[in-house]
């Protein structure tokens, strides 16, 4: 096997980390065209469903991987849309600087990769969707930005991904004491540990 279909083998599909039913969900909730990911290593699954995609990483091997050609076949034997593909790639740290208009994605996702939905906030679209996991401390910082507002949480179990809207109010809940401040969050760089958690959050830009 190709290397790079290697690599994405053996950290996406034999860890069951595609979560494909996952990135539909969230299409046909959400009627998400494009997807910006910070912090994507080679986790290219978003393109198989949204037409636009970008992905940010500074693993050395990133560039090569998008860059490769059956991994571009790939994708468009994996897409669930009519028009080719448009990947964008860059190596480098998401928090600097990226060759990327503002506010043209429709969806930023989080995962495992410290703030990005601060870092990417300027490239979500007015009423975007950030998924974000809070291993972190990343959705208990969108939690307390006045900029985005909690519209659902993602529950998993076996291979079912399920979005919920109920009792939203009783999520991010501190077990201990008053919840973390931005700075405080942002120091520690740790998920908070809350009465009641979800696999992911659902947060809407608001502002």
């Amino acid at each position: 096997m190709n290397k790079n279909l290697e690599l994405y083998k053996k950290y996406f599909i034999d860890n069951e980390f595609e979560r494909l039913h996952l990135f539909e969900l969230l299409r046909d909730t959400y009627q998400i065209k494009s997807a910006i990911y910070l912090g994507s290593f080679v986790h290219i699954t978003p393109a198989f469903f949204y037409p636009k995609t970008a992905f940010i990483d500074s693993d050395r091997r990133v560039k090569q991987f998008f860059e490769d050609k059956e991994v571009r076949q790939m994708v468009i034997k994996n897409k669930q849309y009519r028009e080719d593909p448009e990947i964008f790639v860059a190596q480098q740290n998401y928090e600097k600087p990226l060759p990327i208009e503002v506010e043209s994605f429709d969806l930023l996702i989080s995962q495992y990769a410290g703030f990005v939905s601060q870092a990417g906030k300027n490239l979500l679209k007015n009423n975007g969707i950030l998924l974000a996991n809070n291993s972190h401390g990343d959705a208990a910082m969108a939690h307390v930005d006045p900029e985005y507002e909690l519209i659902a949480v993602v529950n998993h179990t076996k291979d079912t991904w399920r979005i919920s809207t109920s009792d939203l109010d009783s999520y991010f809940t501190p077990k201990k004491g008053l919840h973390p401040t931005k700075s405080e969050i942002q120091a520690s760089m740790k998920g908070i540990g809350y009465t009641k958690v979800a696999n992911n959050y659902i947060f809407k830009k608001v502002n």
